[in-house]
């Protein structure tokens, strides 16, 4: 039988190279996010080149009532094996001081809010099949708070927090919890930051080879497919030139 994972903000970046790797395995998806055309083309796509069951659910995480209509009471959901709670932005590289009250509302109604409205959608099906594992992509931004990253940094030292709260909590239901903590990865990531600046989003990845949005789907792969008995709780990974959200070895 078939194993079924869903991932949430599919469109683009990790999640949308998750998409592609779980498919490669044979997996069937659910795959989610705001953007319906595109989540469309991933499915047409994957169907076409993998053979796998892909549904679309076109939802905001930020938004409690949209979450829980979409994962609530349907049955094609009794089967998921693995939730990746992978929507999540940066907006904004301000100082505290100088930065929009809006772009913080919407990083944590968006990396905290969205995670925890998901999740909790998500776990009577784990729960009454006595399994699951739940993958909650954060950042090196969780582990050392940096200049003008206040609020962000904040959202994601928290995804920290939750995983550890969340692993203990469904240690008595036996279902994984696993955070993933990603450093410089090149992505749409930074072109959101700086709200459409691409100039400004190259120069982030300028001397140095970034993590890929494949790195990172490999790794979320390797972490769910581990013996029943084995769990990665926290795990931290960069590129090579990257020690930590402050050293960052350029040419």
């Amino acid at each position: 039988m078939r194993k079924k994972v869903l991932i949430t903000g599919a469109s683009s970046g990790f999640g949308k190279a998750m998409a592609h790797r779980f498919a490669k395995e044979g997996w069937n998806l659910i795959v989610t996010g705001r953007r319906e055309e595109r989540l469309n083309e991933l499915s047409n796509e994957l169907t076409a080149q993998f053979d796998v069951e892909v549904l679309v659910k076109v939802f905001d995480v930020q938004n409690r009532k949209e979450v829980f209509d979409a994962l609530s009471n349907d049955d094609r959901l009794d089967d998921v094996d693995v939730l990746v709670n992978n929507a999540g932005l940066a907006l904004g590289r301000d100082y505290f001081d100088e930065a929009h009250l809006d772009d913080w509302e919407t990083m944590i109604d968006t990396n905290l809010k969205g995670l925890l409205y998901v999740s909790k959608a998500m776990l009577p099906y784990f729960i009454k099949n006595g399994r699951g594992h739940i993958i909650n992509i954060g950042s090196t931004a969780g582990k050392e708070v940096y200049e003008k990253g206040n609020v962000y940094c904040a959202t994601k030292s928290s995804v920290e927090a939750i995983s550890q709260a969340m692993r203990i909590d469904m240690l008595r239901h036996k279902i994984k919890v696993t955070a993933i903590h990603p450093g410089a990865a090149e992505t749409e990531f930074s072109v959101v930051r700086f709200k459409g600046d691409e100039t400004m989003a190259k120069t982030v990845y300028e001397g140095y080879q970034p993590l890929k949005a494949e790195d990172v789907a490999d790794t979320a792969f390797y972490c769910v497919n581990l013996p029943a008995h084995v769990c990665i709780n926290s795990l931290v990974m960069t590129c090579t030139s990257q020690a930590n959200s402050f050293y960052l070895l350029r040419k």
